[in-house]
């Protein structure tokens, strides 16, 4: 969007730096969704690894597995996220970033 400056007005535009510090950070959604997903890997295999128990029928304990590992999967996502997370922080670099703001400067000052 180009806007012409009016009679009497110019742009000025101001640049500013300042010294930051970069670091690598782990998403962590990601590590979270992993671990509830291999909690419920975990729960399938613990239901069809051990022999039919006639009290309950498979849908049921797939169901109570799937709380606990689920919800364990989860936790331990969580805490992998967490470890990468603060080995990564020891790995800083420092960068320079700019910040650039064009704005219209009025030549005439009204008396």
């Amino acid at each position: 969007m180009d806007v012409d400056p009016e009679a009497g007005e110019r742009l000025e535009t101001d640049l500013t730096s300042d010294a930051v510090t970069v670091r690598r950070s782990p998403r962590y959604g990601s590590f979270l969704l992993l671990g509830a997903a291999l909690g419920v890997l975990v729960a399938l295999i613990l239901t069809f690894a051990f022999p039919e128990n006639d009290q309950f029928d498979r849908g049921q304990v797939f169901g109570f597995l799937l709380l606990w590992c689920g919800a364990g999967g989860l936790a331990l996502g969580g805490v992998a996220a967490l470890v990468i997370d603060r080995v990564l922080s020891k790995r800083r670099g420092t960068a320079v970033a700019e910040h650039e703001s064009t704005h219209y400067v009025d030549d005439d000052p009204e008396p």
